[in-house]
C-alpha cells in the first residue's frame, strides 16, 4: 500500500495481526499494573482501592488509544514507530509516578503534577498521530476534533487535582475520567475507522493476558521475604488455579466469539460494537484482575507470614471484598461482553458472580487459606460446567464448522 502523508505509515487489512512493537509498548502496562497493586497494598482503604481503580481507568484509557490506531496504521511501520515509542516513554513516566498520584514524597518534583502532564503529553501524541493519518477523512477528523475536548478536559482536571489532597483530589480524578469516559462514548461512533477484527481482538486478548500475569506475580510478591512452606505451596497453587480459571474463561471461546461477532457486524455499525464490546466492557475485566492481584498478594501474606498472623486468621474488609469482588467485577464483564457481542445472557457467569456475593459475608470467619479454596471451587465449578454445558458448540468455533 501507499504510504498516507505527510507521514509515513503503512495501513492494515483485515488479516493484520499484533506487531512485536505492540507487545514491547505493553510491557509499560504489566510494570504499571504491578505499581497500582502495590500502591493499593500499601495503603489497604476504600479511599485507597478506589485511587487504585482510577489509576487503572487513567491506564487502560491511555492504552486503548492506541489500540484503535494501530488497527488503522502498522505500529512498526514509518512515522508511527517513533510516535509509539515517544508515548511508551510518556507512559513510563506515569507509571514510575504511581507512587506519589496522589501523596507527594518530601523532596523531586511532584508526583500529581508528572502525571498529569506525562498523561497530557501521551494522549496529545495519540491525537496528533491519529490527526495526520486522516488526511482526507473529514469525518474521521471531525470525531477527532470532539476527542479532544474531552481529552483536554480530563487534563485538565488532573492538573487541578494535583494541587488538592484527601476526598477534594480523588472527586477531581473521577470527575477527569468520567469526562473523558463518557465524552468518548457520547461520540458518534461512525466516526471512527476500523479495519482488522482479528488485530482487535487478539490486542485485547494480550492485554487481558497481561494483566493475568500480574495476578501470577501478585502471589509471588506476596511472600517474597518469607521462607517457604507447606501452606505458602498450597495456596500459590490456589492462586494460580483462580487466575487459569479466568484465563479458561475468557480463552477458551469467548476471545473467539468476539472476533467472529466483530468480523460479521455490518461495516456501518461494526465500530459501535468495537468500542462498547473492547473499550468499555473490557475495562471491568482488567480491574477485576487487579483487584484480585490485591486479594491473593494479601492471603499470601496472611499464610506465610507467621510473625504477624496465625494460619487460621481469616482475611476481613478490604482484603476479603478485593479477592471475591475482582473475580465477581471480572465475570460481570463477561456477562456484558457476551450480551454486546451475542445477544445470549450467560447465566451460568451471572450465577456464579452471584454466590460468590453471597459466599463473602458467610465465610468471614474462615481462615484465609480456605476462604481463597472457597474462591477456587466456584471457579473450578463454572469452568467444569461450561466445559461439559457446551462443548459441543465450541468445539464447532473451533474448528470453524457452523453453530447454532
Amino acid at each position: 500500500m501507499k504510504s498516507r502523508r505527510p507521514i509515513k505509515a503503512e495501513q492494515t487489512s483485515e488479516g493484520h495481526t499484533v506487531t512485536t512493537l505492540e507487545l514491547f509498548f505493553d510491557l509499560v502496562f504489566v510494570f504499571a499494573l504491578t505499581q497500582i497493586t502495590a500502591l493499593m497494598a500499601h495503603d489497604l482503604t476504600w479511599h485507597g482501592v478506589v485511587r487504585g481503580l482510577l489509576l487503572t481507568g487513567l491506564l487502560w484509557w491511555s492504552w486503548i488509544g492506541y489500540s484503535w490506531l494501530c488497527n488503522l496504521v502498522k505500529a512498526d511501520e514509518g512515522a508511527v514507530r517513533g510516535v509509539l515509542l515517544a508515548s511508551m516513554a510518556a507512559l513510563f513516566l506515569i507509571a514510575l509516578a504511581i507512587p506519589e498520584a496522589f501523596d507527594d514524597l518530601p523532596g523531586g518534583l511532584p508526583g500529581p503534577v508528572v502525571i498529569a502532564g506525562a498523561y497530557l503529553i501521551f494522549r496529545t501524541l495519540h491525537l496528533v498521530l491519529f490527526w495526520l493519518i486522516a488526511e482526507g477523512d473529514q469525518q474521521l477528523r471531525r470525531t477527532l476534533v470532539r476527542f479532544s475536548l474531552s481529552m483536554l478536559g480530563a487534563s485538565a482536571l488532573l492538573l487541578v487535582a494535583s494541587q488538592y489532597d484527601g476526598r477534594t483530589q480523588t472527586l477531581l480524578w473521577a470527575a477527569a475520567l468520567a469526562g473523558d469516559y463518557g465524552g468518548t462514548y457520547l461520540i458518534d461512533a461512525h466516526g471512527w475507522r476500523f479495519h482488522s477484527a482479528s488485530h482487535f481482538a487478539e490486542r485485547h486478548g494480550l492485554i487481558i493476558i497481561i494483566a493475568l500475569g500480574e495476578s501470577i506475580v501478585a502471589i509471588g510478591v506476596g511472600v517474597t521475604d518469607l521462607p517457604i512452606s507447606w501452606p505458602i505451596l498450597i495456596a500459590s497453587v490456589l492462586g494460580l488455579m483462580v487466575s487459569s480459571a479466568l484465563w479458561w474463561i475468557y480463552f477458551d471461546a469467548t476471545v473467539l466469539y468476539g472476533e467472529h461477532a466483530l468480523a460479521s457486524e455490518p461495516e456501518d455499525s461494526r465500530t459501535a460494537l468495537a468500542r462498547d464490546a473492547y473499550t468499555f466492557l473490557h475495562f471491568p475485566m482488567i480491574a477485576g484482575i487487579i483487584l484480585l492481584a490485591l486479594g491473593l498478594k494479601k492471603v499470601l501474606e496472611y499464610v506465610g507470614d507467621t510473625e504477624h498472623h496465625h494460619l487460621d486468621d481469616p482475611l476481613k474488609g478490604i482484603g476479603l471484598w478485593a479477592l471475591f469482588a475482582g473475580v465477581i467485577l471480572y465475570l460481570l464483564g463477561h456477562v456484558g461482553f457476551k450480551w454486546r457481542t451475542m445477544h445470549r445472557l450467560s447465566m451460568s457467569r451471572l450465577v456464579t458472580a452471584a454466590l460468590a456475593l453471597i459466599a463473602v459475608p458467610l465465610i468471614t470467619k474462615v481462615p484465609a487459606l480456605g476462604q481463597l479454596a472457597v474462591l477456587t471451587v466456584l471457579l473450578a465449578g463454572l469452568v467444569a460446567f461450561e466445559s461439559i454445558r457446551f462443548a459441543q458448540e465450541r468445539d464447532e468455533l473451533k474448528h470453524g464448522e457452523q453453530h447454532t
